[in-house]
This record gives C-alpha cells, sequence and structure tokens, in this order.
C-alpha cells in the first residue's frame, strides 16, 4: 500500500488568528497554503472577507483566493476539485500543503475525500427557492428528506438549497461517500469568549476604516445585485441592507458584531465534533510546531 500524502489543517473560529499562525508554520516547514474560506474564492470579495493581504502573505504561495466570479454560485465539489490540484502542485515542488480556514465542509470535503452527488443546478428552483425563509427551506427538506434535514446546518442557506435541488432530482440526498487520499493533522485555533468577542469587534472596526462598505457599494456598482449580496451572507448582506437604506450605521455595527459571534459558535460547534482535531491557542507557538514536527517525522 502506497503511503498517503502528508496535509496539515489549520481549522477554527473566524478571528482566531488562523491565518498567521499558518503562515508561521509555512515559514518554517517549507509550507504553501490553501485557504478553505467559502467567501475568499470570490474575487472582489476582500476586506469584507477577511482575505489576507500581500503584506501578511510573507512571500509564501496562497491557493484557492480569487478563483470565482461572484455572480455565480462556488460549490463545495468546485472547491474540492481546486483544492486537491492545489495539494498536488505543493507536494511536486516538495512543499508541504496547509489547509487553513473556517469553512468546516471545505476541510472535510479534501481530508475525507467525499464523493458529492452529481446533480447539476436548476436555476430555475433556485430562484425560487432564494424567496423563501430558512424555516420554509428546512420544512421543504424535511418532507423531502427528513434524515438529512437532522444533519444539516439550518442556518447555511446556500446548503438548504442545494439539498432540497438534489433531493428533487434524485428523490433524496444520498449518503456522500468517503475516501480519503492524505494523512492528514488537524490543528484547532480557539481562544476564550471574551478574548475572540474583543477580537471579532476589533475587526470589525477595522475592517470599516479600511474600507469595506465602499468595497461592497463598488460591488454593486459594478453588477453585484443586493440579492447575491444577501446570498453572500455577513458583512455583505448587512453592508448591502445599509446601502438600501434598510439599517443605519450604528446598527450596521451591532447587529455585524452580533451575526459574527453567532457564526464563531457555529464553526466552533461544527468542528468540535470532528475528534480528530487538537486544539491550541495561536500564541501557543511552541507547542504547535511541537505537534507538526512529530506529525512529519512519524
Amino acid at each position: 500500500m502506497l503511503e498517503k500524502y502528508k496535509v496539515l489543517a489549520i481549522v477554527g473560529p473566524t478571528a482566531s488568528s488562523k491565518s498567521a499562525l499558518a503562515v508561521e508554520i509555512a515559514l518554517r516547514y517549507n509550507g504553501e497554503i490553501i485557504s478553505a474560506d467559502s467567501r475568499q474564492v470570490y474575487r472582489g470579495l476582500d476586506i469584507g472577507s477577511g482575505k489576507i493581504t500581500e503584506g501578511e502573505m510573507r512571500g509564501l504561495r496562497h491557493h484557492l483566493l480569487d478563483v470565482a466570479d461572484p455572480q455565480k454560485t462556488f460549490t463545495v465539489d468546485d472547491y474540492k476539485k481546486l483544492a486537491e490540484l492545489a495539494i498536488d502542485g505543493a507536494f511536486g515542488r516538495g512543499k508541504l500543503p496547509i489547509l487553513v480556514g473556517g469553512t468546516g465542509f471545505y476541510v472535510q470535503a479534501v481530508i475525507d475525500g467525499l464523493d458529492f452527488p452529481k446533480v447539476s443546478p436548476d436555476e430555475n428552483l433556485r430562484r425560487e427557492l432564494e424567496g423563501k425563509t430558512d424555516e420554509e427551506l428546512l420544512f421543504m427538506l424535511q418532507e423531502r428528506d427528513p434524515k438529512r434535514a437532522r444533519d444539516i446546518d439550518f442556518h447555511n442557506r446556500r446548503r438548504l438549497i442545494r439539498a432540497i435541488e438534489i433531493a428533487e432530482a434524485l428523490g433524496k440526498v444520498p449518503p456522500v461517500v468517503s475516501n480519503p487520499k492524505y494523512q492528514t493533522l488537524m490543528i484547532g485555533i480557539e481562544e476564550n469568549d471574551e478574548i475572540l468577542k474583543k477580537k471579532i469587534r476589533d475587526r470589525l472596526e477595522e475592517r470599516l476604516e479600511r474600507g469595506m462598505i465602499e468595497e461592497v457599494e463598488h460591488l454593486q456598482k459594478k453588477g453585484l445585485p443586493f440579492e447575491r449580496l444577501e446570498q453572500l451572507g455577513l458583512e455583505y448582506r448587512y453592508v448591502g441592507r445599509f446601502l438600501q437604506g434598510k439599517i443605519d450605521r450604528g446598527e450596521l455595527f451591532a447587529v455585524l458584531e452580533k451575526e459574527i459571534w453567532l457564526y464563531a459558535k457555529r464553526q466552533r460547534t461544527w468542528f468540535r465534533r470532528d475528534k480528530r482535531i487538537t486544539w491550541h491557542k495561536a500564541s501557543e507557538l511552541t507547542a504547535v510546531f511541537l505537534k507538526v514536527e512529530a506529525f512529519l517525522n512519524n
């Protein structure tokens, strides 16, 4: 049996300093970074998505940033295919591939080698479903596939709509087949609640100062409709509502601070279910380095 290539995954909730830690690891262990973020794949979604800047990259190669048109839906299957190409390329250059991000389903798709149902997008159905609330979508999925409805993150509209789309085409959402290609070390980065809340607040203030509202306004003027901004969620959803006059500046900050915290809690819940992950604070560099070295030398 051939030995599987080794891949490192740095995961955890938003604002937990995953990217900065991943850069330190990549510099020390000759790595390349593969982003696992469902909004950073889109071109033009920079400040709002928290995309790493060129200076923060410190000369390291980063993959899966700016690979998709924000007008179009980018699926987890799309991500998996491109991530595997990036990993293969890193191996070919003698580099350690490091998956970094908070989109748990993206990370799982790659490290567990998930094989997804081959159902083409149904744009007419998607337009119909976009007009429904999260609760209505969940009810529709419960009618079609109660088992999938029990397991799904019902806060994730895109995943709900995709599940309904598959159930409509196949009668139910078939189980996803797992076929891992890599040997993976998963390290989770987490702070206590008060520190994480402060990081979220500070980062939100910094993004607004850097021009997050202007970024969304530019995207909208270039043709990205408000409906699509809603689908992209969090910063793009609520700045879009601000630009439409539905909320004021004070409400924008308050609702974003609250929603980003709730999102971080959902991410933490997702990752906590995976017992393969060992957890550290971002400041625990020595402990993380020892863990990586043991993995690479094993």
